[in-house]
């Protein structure tokens, strides 16, 4: 059976995308991929103040639709 949804991860990364840390995961749920996708876009505009030269979005598979969707800390904002 594949997964229940879909959720956003947040990486930032120091090299343009090759070695990227997670920094965030989203609540939302997405039923299918493609919907996770189409909103990735804007989740990135949202979420675009960490402290990383690039920030990329990623949907992630969930395995059970009751679990938890961890949120990391969001302490590794830019500061102002």
């Amino acid at each position: 059976m594949g997964p229940a949804y879909f959720v956003i991860a947040i990486l930032g990364c120091a090299d343009g995308g090759s070695a990227c840390t997670p920094v965030a995961n989203l609540p939302a749920r997405y039923a299918t991929e493609e919907q996770c996708a189409a909103a990735a876009g804007a989740a990135l505009i949202e979420n675009s103040d960490f402290d990383y030269p690039t920030l990329l979005a990623r949907c992630r598979p969930t395995a059970e639709k009751s679990a938890e969707v961890q949120e990391r800390p969001r302490d590794k904002r830019r500061r102002s």
